[in-house]
Order: C-alpha cells, then sequence, then structure tokens
C-alpha cells in the first residue's frame, strides 16, 4: 500500500503503455540497434545541435535539414529539402533498402533513373525553428517506417502514431513534446497554425516516449527538464520514474538489449 502511495503518478493508461513499449521495441529490431546504442543522442533546440551563421532562409533551412537528417541516422538517404515545388516524382517505393538502413554504413538506393526524394518547406517556416526541425523529422521518419516492410503494432492504422514515435525514437522527442500542441487563440502575430506539424500522439503519449528514450540512454532527467514547456516538466518526471523503475522487469527482449 506504501509503496502504492509514492508511486509517481502515471500519464497515460497501461495500454497505450504497453503500445508504445511494444512499438519501441519494433524499432530497435527494425531500425538498428547499433545507432540508437552507439550514435543516437538527444536532440536539444540549442546552438549546440543546430550552430553556424547563415545568410539566408534557403541557408538556414538548409542547415537545419542537414543536422536533422545526420542525427536521425538518415545521412546516406537520398532525401532533399527544397523551398521550391520539388519537381522530382520520386516515391518512398522507388527506394531500395539493404540490411543496414541507419547510420554511415546504411545500405540505401534508388530505383536507376530516379531522382532524391525532395521534402518541401515555406521560407516562413524558419521564422518557428522548433516546428520546423519537427516537421523534418517528422517527414524522415514518415521515410523511414513507410519504407519498412514490417508494419508497427497496430498495422496500418497505427501509422501516424508509430511515425511520431520514431521521431522520438530517433532522438527528437524534447522538440517533439514542445510542439505537440500549439495555443491556436490570442493575438495573430503569437502562433502561426499554418506552420505547426499535424502530431499524431498526445503530449502526454509523446512525453512518455521521450522518457522511454532518455531512460534507454541513460540520460538524467536533469539534461532534459529545462530544455521542455513548463508545463511538461512534471509529468515527464513522472513517466521518466515509473519506466525507470520498472524497465528491468520488461517482457521486451530488444529493450533490455539496448539497456545492456
Amino acid at each position: 500500500m506504501l509503496a502504492n502511495l509514492f508511486s509517481p503518478k502515471a500519464i497515460i493508461d497501461e495500454n497505450t503503455q504497453s503500445w508504445i513499449h511494444d512499438t519501441f521495441a519494433w524499432a530497435v529490431e527494425n531500425f538498428d540497434i547499433n545507432v540508437l546504442k552507439n550514435d543516437a543522442r538527444l536532440v536539444l533546440p540549442t546552438n549546440d545541435f543546430y550552430p553556424g551563421s547563415v545568410s539566408s532562409i534557403d541557408e538556414m533551412a538548409q542547415a537545419m535539414f542537414t543536422n536533422t537528417k545526420k542525427y536521425a541516422g538518415m545521412q546516406q538517404w537520398p532525401v532533399q529539402i527544397t523551398s521550391s515545388t520539388p519537381a522530382s516524382q520520386t516515391a518512398i517505393e522507388d527506394l531500395t533498402l539493404g540490411d543496414v538502413v541507419r547510420g554511415d554504413n546504411a545500405d540505401v538506393a534508388l530505383s536507376e533513373g530516379n531522382d532524391a526524394l525532395m521534402l518541401g518547406f515555406t521560407p516562413n517556416q524558419v521564422n518557428q525553428p522548433q516546428d520546423l526541425i519537427a516537421g523534418i523529422s517528422q517527414a524522415l521518419a514518415s521515410i523511414l517506417v513507410v519504407s519498412n516492410k514490417v508494419l508497427p503494432p497496430g498495422g496500418k492504422e497505427y501509422l501516424p502514431q508509430a511515425i511520431d514515435l520514431v521521431a522520438c525514437f530517433m532522438g527528437f522527442g524534447v522538440i517533439f513534446a514542445n510542439t505537440a500542441y500549439q495555443f491556436k487563440g490570442g493575438c495573430g502575430s503569437c502562433n502561426n497554425a499554418s506552420l505547426n506539424r499535424q502530431a499524431a500522439l498526445t503530449e502526454p503519449e509523446t512525453l512518455y516516449a521521450l522518457a522511454l528514450f532518455c531512460v534507454l540512454k541513460k540520460e538524467p532527467m536533469k539534461n532534459v527538464k529545462g530544455h521542455l514547456k513548463s508545463h511538461l516538466r512534471k509529468d515527464f518526471v513522472n513517466a521518466y520514474k515509473g519506466i525507470e523503475k520498472s524497465i528491468s522487469t520488461s517482457t521486451q527482449p530488444a529493450l533490455l538489449a539496448v539497456l545492456n
């Protein structure tokens, strides 16, 4: 009884927790555990992760895209970004994947005669950097998930949620949590709704996925809290403590393999 009294409050129900654990394990099994263990970092919206000065909006977007692509472990993928209408008609189905799909040794190629996949952005998006980074990482996660031959837990119906979770699996959980919900009211200059990504996971679900990533990567809570919006911090701490307490008894060997 006393143990339950002092247990951290669950921020999502048990079924959703189970789906997040199962889907994270699916991502570990399909998207290169060694990249997660050795290369993946918790990406923060700071100059340490997105440094440098640029002379134009296009240069800024390109720099953000290049860094995001690297942090996602997709630096070898034939994907580019443009502010103009993409001329390429290349589709995800035109990609051929080898045994290694992320990291410096990724084996990813396009069918003969196809150009790179093109992601579009509008110049105004650069004014909301976290939203642009979240949008880029969501698009990259979408390409990775859709090109994979094994569907996530729940099947096609859960692809949008799995894509958001894979972005957190890549290390973008802080940025995803900060951009999961944007207030649409207030003065017109406070927020540009057209620049916000469409979140498939709720704030609590995103925070739980972020906390799972941090526990698996042994990322201390103190390194995360200050970069989250203030109203998200308590839920993140509760999720982290709950996962930290229970992860050693996980029924998912893939998650335990990350810890070991």
